[in-house]
């Protein structure tokens, strides 16, 4: 009888978040049954796979005992750079009015590299100047607002939102390729994408593995010869390189940008990275789960919002997970020691 009562737990400590994932669709179905459909479960994946991207992004930084507070605002910058080179030519408010149309490949690698940089220089602050990461991004997140509103108010654009996207820029946000029947949107294949090329350098590369030593004790990773501050470097500019990429999608999806763009996302995804299993102490977490955080708070949005649930009471919800998924998560690392 014990050892049926250990198995139940050890079961339910592995695979919490699943089943946290499970007991909320069967909920919200029972309430309405419509809401078991194809159509649905594009919708969520379709509106989560910006927030899938980041909270990856954020994931590498969590791992490694760190926090990066400055996603949502790299998101921004990055949203703001692409979508003011790919206008088109006849739009009215053009953010350059002098330039001449570019290929769209040229934009979104530039918005990525801007992502890049704020992502390396957080990890050169953290790694050389060993300033703690929630006070370092703490600043790049301010100093990178304060840089994009720069950039966003210049003439002639002068803080004007940025529209006029040109359709073979927004259709990687809005467009969809035809499997039968069935219209998958582009930018559910780029998260997945994204997604398997995480795994494998979680997994499969030494980087991967370098980051778990780091998160789980940094001075047994400098004592087994790992060069923590060369791999912090590659985990923030990661990190960063995905917020970029992010924020080009929003931007694709909205078919504009502004300065805006980006507030608070640095909080859902370390929400999501939290509840889908990633330690706030440092040294573990998987990308399967990081992909169940975002799902839970997707369906928790689409869901409660489908079957007329109060606004308001989706955020207690949604923070009553948070806290329940902090405190499991110290209460297993409290175990462990």
């Amino acid at each position: 009888m014990n050892i049926s009562i250990q198995r139940t737990k050890a079961f339910v400590t592995d695979y919490a978040i699943y089943i946290v994932l499970a007991v909320l669709i069967i909920g919200i179905t029972l309430s309405d049954p419509s809401f078991l459909s194809l159509s649905t479960l594009t919708n969520i994946l379709h509106q989560n796979s910006t927030k899938a991207i980041i909270a990856l992004g954020a994931a590498f930084v969590l791992i490694t005992g760190g926090v990066d507070l400055s996603a949502g605002r790299v998101v921004g910058l990055s949203a703001v750079v692409s979508a003011s080179m790919v206008q088109l030519a006849d739009y009215p408010r053009k953010f350059f009015p002098e330039l001449d149309t570019l290929p769209v490949i040229i934009p979104v690698l530039l918005a990525i590299a801007a992502g890049l940089l704020v992502g390396l220089i957080n990890g050169l602050i953290v790694s050389k100047l060993h300033v703690p990461p929630f006070i370092t991004t703490l600043g790049t997140m301010v100093a990178v607002l304060g840089i994009n509103s720069l950039y966003f108010d210049m003439p002639p654009n002068s803080s004007q939102p940025i529209g006029g996207l040109r359709p073979e820029f927004t259709k990687w946000g809005s467009g969809t390729i035809e499997i039968g029947s069935f219209n998958l949107p582009y930018l559910v294949i780029i998260a997945i994408v994204v997604a398997i090329v995480c795994w494998v350098i979680f997994n499969k590369t030494r980087l991967g593995k370098n980051m778990y030593a780091i998160g789980g004790n940094v001075q047994a990773a400098h004592v087994s010869g790992i060069n923590v501050s060369r791999n912090l470097l590659w985990i923030y500019s990661i990190a960063g390189a995905l917020y970029g990429l992010a924020g080009v999608l929003e931007a694709a999806k909205s078919g504009g940008a502004s300065n805006n763009y980006g507030n608070m996302y640095e909080l859902d995804a370390i929400a999501a990275c939290v509840v889908g299993g990633v330690s706030t102490t440092g040294g573990v977490g998987t990308v399967p789960g990081v992909m169940v955080g975002v799902m839970i708070f997707g369906v928790i949005n689409y869901g409660l919002t489908f079957i007329g649930v109060n606004p308001y009471w989706q955020l207690i919800i949604k923070g009553l997970i948070i806290v329940a998924a902090v405190a499991f998560d110290i209460r297993k690392y409290l175990a462990k020691k």
